[in-house]
């Protein structure tokens, strides 16, 4: 007998990511071992609250929108975090499970999503029940697995937020090159709390090294006075300098005070929504002292645009997303608990891709560093390893958004809930 499941998602959105759910829905409509097809509405918060938009109810037409429907509108997302102390919140989850017949969870998220996942799903088969539990990956930070690509390639969406910084510095290369005589120092500041894929990806704009680039990885602290002389020397050979540097870049005599750090409710500064950054700082203190050339340093800080624009997106990006949704769904179907959908590379020659399953207990676990050696010597950029490994990645050619009257057409949910069948609740960490 079918048993219904609850798709849902955690963190940060990507590009991509409602691709993955798309890619979950269609192929579960398919499954005669999976009935309907709940979204959790923001997360596990949603699953908590017993908010679970009926994704089989919506019209076909919708779903396939969710294509080029970026960052996650369509069933939301959270950071609300499942603590092992938190008896009342898996309570509450076994009970919905039980209410709503669910016999498959699925959870598209990072490492904290995968260990959610888990830790759902075995709590669920300890009290009895036979709930499969499957993660999806997503990050655009492309953190999720292990450093050595075993566990997983790289995840949806970095792809399409590193197409998003190598378009981003091809333009801002030629604001820099029209407006160096007033500000020959561009600082731009990439999201990265403590790994450095996104702001490495900006060397996919300049492969032969004709731009005057520097970039700064959060794995490769530096003082200020390195900064400065680094920065001085370009300056005395091109005329201006852009530097990129990660949010979470430590600079020895820069440092933002914690009360101007605002964190999320897993402890992770959300550096992007402090009160002061990094970029900025950085660039107020190239402005202290005079440059090696007339002007002054400007800063650029783009925000939660390189992980919604669907415009920039890597086509790559978007059926690879698309496939691992798929696979998601059928490890499902197929009763393979405990596992991550996961996408790994067939050949490095030329690029190819599989679609396999890492142990969720191995992926909770594990955390991905950008490879020293990628990183040059020097500390101001990243080697051609990473750019071959980077490139197949962002793709070609545009992605086909569609329009009408000017305005992007976006998929729309109808508010189909499951009838409330439970008292209503409010999350353990969420009580005052």
């Amino acid at each position: 007998m079918a048993k219904n499941m609850i798709v849902a998602q955690s963190g940060g959105p990507s590009p991509v990511i409602n691709n993955t759910l798309r890619g979950i829905v269609e192929t579960a409509r398919e499954m005669s071992e999976i009935g309907t097809v709940y979204g959790g509405w923001h997360g596990i918060e949603g699953v908590l609250k017993e908010e679970l938009l009926d994704l089989t109810a919506q019209c076909p037409d919708e779903i396939a929108l969710l294509r080029t429907t970026p960052a996650a509108g369509s069933i939301g997302t959270c950071r609300y975090k499942l603590k092992d102390h938190q008896n009342e919140d898996f309570d509450r989850i076994i009970d919905i499970f039980k209410a709503h017949d669910i016999g498959y969870f699925v959870y598209i998220g990072g490492n904290d999503s995968m260990d959610t996942a888990n830790k759902v799903a075995n709590v669920a088969r300890e009290r009895g029940l036979d709930v499969v539990g499957i993660g999806g990956p997503k990050t655009i930070d492309n953190d999720v697995g292990d450093s050595e690509f075993q566990l997983i390639d790289h995840t949806p969406g970095y792809g399409s937020t590193a197409r998003y910084w190598s378009n981003y510095i091809q333009m801002s290369n030629e604001e820099n090159n029209g407006s160096c005589p007033a500000d020959p120092v561009l600082v731009l500041q990439a999201m990265g709390r403590k790994i450095g894929y996104i702001p490495a990806a900006a060397r996919l704009a300049d492969p032969k090294r004709e731009m005057p680039l520097q970039i700064y990885l959060a794995e490769r602290k530096v003082t200020i006075e390195q900064m400065r002389e680094n920065i001085n020397t370009m300056l005395k050979e091109h005329g201006r300098a852009m530097v990129v540097v990660s949010e979470g870049l430590e600079i020895e005599g820069l440092e933002i005070p914690e009360e101007f750090v605002v964190r999320d409710s897993f402890g992770h500064a959300m550096l992007s929504s402090s009160k002061i950054t990094v970029g900025q700082l950085l660039t107020n203190a190239l402005n202290e002292e005079p440059l090696a050339v007339k002007g002054k340093a400007r800063c650029n800080v783009p925000g939660t645009h390189q992980r919604n624009d669907i415009i920039h997106a890597s086509n790559v990006d978007l059926t690879e997303s698309y496939y691992v949704g798929q696979k998601a769904a059928l490890l499902a179907a197929g009763g393979e608990h405990g596992y991550m959908a996961s996408i790994l590379r067939a050949d490095r020659e030329n690029y190819t891709v599989e679609y396999g399953k890492a142990p969720l207990s191995e992926v909770a676990n594990s955390e991905r560093h950008f490879p020293q050696e990628w990183i040059t010597e020097c500390g101001t950029d990243v080697t051609d390893e990473f750019v071959k490994y980077a490139r197949p990645l962002i793709g070609d050619n545009w992605v086909s958004v569609p329009v009408i009257d000017g305005r992007l057409r976006l998929a729309r949910m109808k508010p189909i809930f499951a009838d409330q069948k439970l008292d209503k609740y409010i999350p353990q960490a969420d009580r005052s």
